[in-house]
């Protein structure tokens, strides 16, 4: 996250255009209201920083807040000044190309915020739901909706009782808790932050016959999180009169906070009597992983398809949704009904109308993706971002259908003119393979799974062959890894010209770098895509690259190909393989990674990134 003052916001706004750039991490701009403000009257902008060179105090005063250091009487150095609206513009066009960056409205997050008079929230966690101060944690947990629909009917007293359990259960778990730093565990006992979100709205809706995004289930999403919001108050409430406030609580402080001020009196008057036991209670945080675990729709995102295709050892199957497929059964002549909707029948500005009703009943942010059709224009994006502003979000993580592309799509290079020679049988341009070759394996920890790089030489010690085993037989994943075997080798076996370690020497430079929508490690440890993890293989085998966590785990003679058996993971019954544009799973390596919540999430194998 980057603040909207700083001098690097157009570098950073964009930087993501090019998906070799930052590709381990979610990108935001925080957001003030100050800014929005200047967008809206067409204003002028300072792009900001510190004059470190001016005032002598910077390193012992500077703590990344530009407000505090000017409060503070320090130097000020403006590095340009640009039209508010053109950093706006730049934003929504990068996030229409590349859905980065998202927003977050970091202002608003402090002056919304239950701690706004001891804590500077700073940034959020990854996915975004949680702005936090430094060193501050949260501590989540979900109600899932799903289970409180019986016969078509939401059991809204059922929902508060257990909001009470739960809340009493995250509560216990800030002290049963490990911290790593006391200086997270001293935040957490001066705040006592827990975040009671949710799961399976989408299945809920579905299973009252309500279409997710309609007027209707605006008003019954308001109802039930005025129910969560109120009873997880309530239950914090006389918690603390059993264990005391958080350490930091301020009666006459915490009283006059802009959420609280909203709650219902009675609630109010409870906290005044018994203090409260937390000061940030309701979050709505990915459920990439408890969500399927539970067979439920994720966090408060709509169903993401009904129909998916699986592919197993028997072959290729149709799979449905379970509430869909049970549906389906009952009426197998009927056409679907309204209220089936999926995530990318909803205009993006339905998916926002139901994060800004939830919004209005969570203390703390959302995460969620507000997905959007190709043909999304960018004067589309600016409206929504204006929108998610206007209705009171905190922020919003945008993803335009076909904007981003697959992690190992093959990189475009520049065709060169082949030289024409004489008609030859393929096979006498390249080298005999020798009966017996010796060579290394090489496990390598990628962004598509555990990869097994085997490279061959022959008995001169030059390189032969290359193998790449990686996901399991059959798949996506697989089939590139073979083609890429089968071209590095071919390339290392033509006859004439340079020697075949120059031209693996060639082949790994050409390959190291390359990056997908994710790597995996940090610092020279990092791996940027399959084809990174080849090319560190292949320089760490020559000597120009040393290799530190991924090394060597075979090496001796091998008798003939590579045969290596690598464990698949257990097939989960789940709703699998959804037909809409997807990635690759690093887990399975099917296309069906695909991104909710802000997360990606598989609907193969059930990996999710959050």
């Amino acid at each position: 996250m980057l603040n909207d003052w700083h001098p690097d916001v157009m570098e950073f706004i964009k930087v993501k255009e090019d998906l070799t750039k930052i590709p381990g991490a979610n990108l935001s701009v925080c957001v003030s209201d100050k800014f929005m403000q200047a967008v809206k009257n067409d204003e002028d902008w300072d792009l900001v920083f510190p004059d470190f060179a001016e005032d002598d105090r910077y390193d012992d005063l500077w703590d990344g807040d530009i407000d505090t250091w000017r409060e503070n009487g320090g130097k000020v150095k403006v590095y340009s000044t640009v039209k508010a609206k053109e950093v706006w513009d730049a934003i929504c066009l990068a996030a229409w190309k590349s859905a980065e960056p998202g927003l977050h409205f970091i202002e608003r997050s402090n002056t919304e915020s239950n701690t706004w008079y001891f804590e500077k929230l700073i940034a959020t966690n990854p996915c975004g739901e949680q702005p936090l101060g430094p060193w501050a944690v949260c501590n989540l947990g979900a109600m899932n909706l799903a289970a409180y629909v019986k016969d078509g009917k939401f059991d809204f007293d059922s929902l508060g009782s257990d909001v009470e359990v739960a809340m009493r259960f995250l509560d216990n778990v800030i002290d049963a808790n490990f911290y790593f730093y006391p200086q997270t565990q001293e935040s957490q006992m001066d705040i006592r932050r827990t975040g009671l979100g949710t799961m399976g709205l989408g299945d809920a809706l579905i299973k009252m016959k309500i279409a997710y995004g309609s007027k209707e289930s605006v008003e019954i999403i308001e109802k039930i999180y005025s129910i969560i919001r109120d009873h997880a108050y309530l239950a914090s409430s006389n918690i603390a009169a059993e264990k005391g406030s958080f350490r930091k609580y301020d009666k006459e402080k915490y009283l006059q906070g802009k959420f609280i001020q909203r709650l219902p009196e009675y609630i109010r008057k409870n906290i005044a009597k018994n203090g409260i036991r937390n000061a940030v209670l309701l979050t709505q945080a990915p459920t990439g992983t408890t969500s399927i675990l539970s067979g439920v729709s994720s966090g408060i995102e709509p169903v993401y398809n009904f129909e998916f295709k699986r592919k197993d050892r028997t072959g290729e199957h149709i799979v449905y949704h379970p509430l869909f497929e049970e549906w389906k059964k009952q009426n197998p002549d009927s056409d679907k009904p309204d209220y089936f909707v999926c995530a990318m029948d909803l205009s993006p500005e339905e998916h926002l109308a139901v994060q800004a009703k939830i919004q209005e009943y969570t203390d703390s942010s959302i995460s969620k993706t507000v997905n959007a059709p190709n043909d999304y224009t960018v004067e589309d994006v600016n409206r929504l971002y204006t929108k998610a502003y206007d209705l009171g979000c905190k922020g919003i993580t945008f993803f335009r259908d076909g904007s981003r592309a697959g992690v190992l799509e093959s990189v475009k290079e520049e065709k060169k003119e082949e030289k024409k020679s004489s008609e030859k049988d393929y096979g006498e341009y390249l080298i005999e393979r020798p009966f017996v070759v010796k060579g290394s394996t090489y496990k390598m920890t990628t962004p598509a799974g555990k990869a097994f790089v085997t490279i061959n030489e022959d008995d001169d010690g030059e390189p032969l062959e290359v193998f790449v085993n990686v996901g399991k037989a059959g798949s996506d994943v697989a089939a590139i890894a073979e083609a890429m075997g089968r071209m590095i080798s071919t390339t290392l076996r033509l006859r004439g010209g340079v020697s075949a370690r120059k031209r693996a020497v060639e082949v790994a430079g050409q390959l190291m770098g390359i990056g997908g929508r994710r790597s995996v490690g940090f610092g020279s440890s990092r791996v940027m895509s399959l084809p990174d993890a080849i090319g560190i293989a292949l320089a760490t085998h020559y000597g120009f690259r040393q290799s530190e966590s991924n090394g060597v785990v075979q090496k001796n003679g091998i008798g003939g190909q590579a045969h290596l058996t690598i464990g698949q993971p257990v097939q989960q019954q789940l709703p699998l393989q959804a037909e809409l544009k997807a990635d690759l799973c690093p887990e399975c390596g099917e296309h069906t990674l695909v991104m909710e919540e802000g997360c990606a999430k598989c609907y193969s194998c059930g990996h999710s990134e959050c």
